[in-house]
């Protein structure tokens, strides 16, 4: 499939996961079957319009939102991030308790201010 497709499947199941809702809700919601979305979400399924507008209106979005990209990790993305969280793991391995506690509250204090960011966007 198109590049496209697989983008727009990847946030179609970005914004479910967000939602909190599994992939059997979400095609109830609309009147899909499951099997059908998983397809869509892996972009393996070339949707019609008609259909995109049924999963829209289900999960309660603004249909430009599915066209926006920058919050979905390409697959060297995720191999890249892994490697990342990897050295990370092994800086902190040798720190103490209260090294560890410190980057810690850092991180999460710059998380938080990140997603603040983008709750104002």
């Amino acid at each position: 499939m198109s590049e496209l497709v697989k983008l727009v499947g990847a946030k179609i199941r970005l914004l479910r996961k967000e939602k909190g809702l599994s992939q059997a809700e979400l095609a109830t919601m609309a009147g899909l079957v499951d099997t059908y979305l998983g397809g869509v979400e892996r972009g393996t399924r070339n949707i019609s319009m008609e259909t995109l507008e049924k999963i829209v209106k289900a999960l309660d979005v603004s249909p430009d939102v599915l066209f926006r990209f920058g919050d979905i990790d390409t697959e060297e993305d995720v191999h890249e991030k892994k490697q990342i969280l990897g050295v990370h793991n092994a800086l902190l391995t040798d720190r103490s308790m209260e090294e560890v506690r410190m980057v810690h509250r850092v991180v999460k204090d710059m998380l938080g201010t990140f997603d603040a960011e983008k709750r104002k966007k």
